[in-house]
């Protein structure tokens, strides 16, 4: 009884609510680790030519392009940068200069 007392009128009591939205279903995993979201990762082998050249626009898009991921993230000495792990995701890190240093997934 006291437990009703704190739930509140808007939130549907049963689970088999019609108007509740459904949590999305969790990732699968193959037999050999891998999950949908790696699946998406950025390839690494097809961009390497880019290590030590001047970083602009157009090399931007054609990173971008060439690895396959659907962001990319410009990081220059210094920069704070999250730690999250994004499979789908180039991290461009860049020297003093601009020039291209490391790249990386995630």
């Amino acid at each position: 009884m006291l437990l009703a007392a704190c739930v509140s009128s808007q939130m549907p009591i049963s689970p088999a609510n019609d108007d509740v939205d459904a949590a999305p279903p969790p990732p699968t995993v193959a037999a050999n680790g891998s999950s949908d979201e790696q699946a998406a990762s950025c390839d690494l082998d097809a961009i390497q030519y880019a290590i030590g050249e001047p970083f602009d626009a157009a090399g931007f898009s054609q990173l971008k392009s060439d690895s396959g991921v659907q962001q990319v993230r410009v990081l220059r000495p210094g920069d704070m940068a999250t730690m999250d792990h994004r499979p789908d995701r180039l991290n461009i890190h860049l020297d003093d200069q601009d020039g291209i240093e490391a790249l990386r997934c995630g």
